[in-house]
Order: structure tokens, then C-alpha cells, then sequence
């Protein structure tokens, strides 16, 4: 008998934004694994750490590279998929030992979310099972109270990463969008906001849920410094009341 693996999703941050379902897969494992650089355990880590039973073995999977290398350098991707596959097998050897491993999550398991690169690698193979959580958009919308879409409006989920002007094109080819992945990029997508025409209505958020939150209009931001865990929303439904 192999263990089962869970892709837990631990929400945007606030540990009261965790559901039910996950908070029991992280009491009942036998392993608890999570993504992080060197030296942090990560958000999802703290987020689920009053939920961990004490003396539960724990699985750090340390990324190799993180934003010495750009993301798209063919040094990066080999790094990455050699990291992802020795991931795989780190917690498949737990899986072969009958262990339960939960692996955990910020936001949504298969949401721009890391655990999906074990998940492809060991579903075909274990009894495996995801657990939703609390997208980081969500929490960041909820938590400055800003209606996103209505009726017939189309949401359109950025990346930041993206060239400058692919992004414009596809801001101003929608009526709402959520860009995600800030960090560096935030100069670029200021330009292309502006090329839109969708500056004025944008509104960023850092650390949504988390300790230390900060909401504010992207046109007041002073700056262009940014943590990667940012998130700028662009509504949509221009006939609100």
C-alpha cells in the first residue's frame, strides 16, 4: 500500500482563510512538504502553522534559482524542471513507504501554483487529491471591497512577466483584469496600463490578507518597489451604480 498524496491550498495568507477540508489534510499527514527559497520556510508554511501536529516530519523543497536567472533563460527552465523532478521523487519515496503526504499550497494547488509540477509527476502514479484554496486575487478583491466583473464581463488573468506590449494589447482587449506576479515588473506594467488607457481605474495590492497589507490606487503609488506576493486589479462593470 502507497500513501496518498494532497495538494493542499492554504488560501492568500490570513491562516482564518484556510478551509476546513485542508486544515484536516495538514492535521492527519504523515509528512507535511512545502515550496521555499533557502533559509524561509515560505508563505504557505506560515500560514499553516498552527495546523501542523508537533513532531509531524517536515519536507522543505528549497528552489535552486529564483530571481538570479530570468524566467524565460534556458539556464532557468533546465534549473527548474531538474528541481520539480527531484522534487517528485523526494515525496514519491515517502508515498512508496505508505506515508500521506501533504503537500501545501498559497492560493490554489493548480493555480499558477508550484505543487502542480509534483501533481503531473505523481497523480498518474499515487492516489492523489486536491484541495482548493482561496486564490490570492480573491482575497485581494475582497479585501479592498472592489466589485471586479458583472453581467457579460470578461476577466483576463496577467501575468507580469509578460512582454510590455502584450500585456497593453490584452488590457485593453477586456473589461477586467487581475495581473499577477509584481515584484520588477511593476514600471512595465505602469506603461501598460497607460497604453490601455486602464491606469486611472487600477488599484494595487501588497501582501493581500497578510500581516503588513497596503491597498492603494497604482496612479498614488509613489514608487516602483514591489514584493513578488502583489497584485494589481483593474475592474471592470463601468455601469455600476
Amino acid at each position: 500500500m502507497t500513501g496518498k498524496l494532497w495538494g493542499v491550498g492554504t488560501g492568500p495568507g490570513d491562516p482564518d482563510l484556510v478551509t476546513l477540508k485542508a486544515a484536516r489534510a495538514v492535521r492527519e499527514a504523515d509528512v507535511v512538504a512545502f515550496f521555499a527559497k533557502e533559509g524561509n520556510h515560505g508563505h504557505a508554511r506560515r500560514t499553516a502553522a498552527g495546523l501542523i501536529r508537533p513532531g509531524t516530519p517536515e519536507l522543505p523543497l528549497l528552489y535552486p534559482v529564483t530571481t538570479e536567472i530570468p524566467t524565460h533563460h534556458p539556464d532557468y527552465k533546465a534549473s527548474i524542471a531538474g528541481f520539480y523532478a527531484r522534487s517528485a521523487e523526494t515525496v514519491a519515496r515517502h508515498l512508496d513507504a505508505g506515508k500521506s503526504v501533504a503537500v501545501l499550497s498559497e492560493g490554489d494547488p493548480l493555480f499558477y501554483g508550484s505543487y502542480m509540477h509534483l501533481h503531473v509527476r505523481l497523480a498518474p502514479r499515487y492516489a492523489a487529491e486536491v484541495i482548493p484554496g482561496v486564490t490570492a486575487m480573491s482575497g485581494c478583491w475582497s479585501q479592498v471591497g472592489l466589485p471586479l466583473v458583472q453581467g457579460d464581463d470578461v476577466l483576463t488573468v496577467l501575468p507580469g512577466t509578460m512582454e510590455e506590449g502584450q500585456l497593453a494589447r490584452r488590457l485593453a482587449d477586456t473589461e477586467a483584469a487581475v495581473i499577477m506576479k509584481i515584484g520588477r515588473n511593476l514600471p512595465k506594467i505602469r506603461r501598460a496600463l497607460a497604453a490601455a488607457g486602464r491606469l486611472g481605474s487600477a488599484i494595487y495590492v501588497e501582501r493581500g490578507t497578510m500581516e503588513g497589507t497596503l491597498s492603494t490606487p497604482l496612479e498614488d503609488k509613489p514608487d516602483d518597489k514591489a514584493p513578488y506576493f502583489s497584485i494589481v486589479l483593474v475592474p471592470g462593470w463601468e455601469n455600476r451604480p
